[in-house]
This record gives C-alpha cells, sequence and structure tokens, in this order.
C-alpha cells in the first residue's frame, strides 16, 4: 500500500475531525485508511462490497 495514490473523502472536514482517504487503482479492491494515521493500517474492502456501502452512505442508511 505504501506506492498507492490516496485521495480524500470530499466528506472528510478541513479540521482534523473525520478524515477518511481511499486508495484509486487497485484492481478489484478499495483500500480505506484514516488520514490522519497515513503511516498505519487500511481496511481492504471488495469492489463489489464498495458500491453499495458508498450507495447507502449517499441514501443516508447509514449514519455515525
Amino acid at each position: 500500500m505504501s506506492a498507492a495514490t490516496w485521495r480524500k473523502s470530499s466528506h472528510s472536514n478541513s479540521s482534523g475531525g473525520d478524515c477518511v482517504e481511499v486508495a484509486d487503482g487497485c484492481t478489484g479492491v478499495v483500500p480505506v485508511r484514516d488520514s490522519k494515521v497515513a503511516g498505519g493500517p487500511a481496511v481492504i474492502v471488495t469492489a463489489g462490497a464498495w458500491v453499495p456501502f458508498v450507495g447507502a452512505l449517499k441514501a443516508g442508511h447509514l449514519s455515525g
């Protein structure tokens, strides 16, 4: 994952709060990490699970 290209979620705030990053370009999986701990662990989610998860977030079916 050290060579991955990470991007911060557009829903992350700039005050150091909820900062989620995902890595693009990984075939079949979506790595997710806390941007405040860039060298820390990443959760690897299958692309098939990621799409409905993001859809549910956008629809407001999940909240934190």
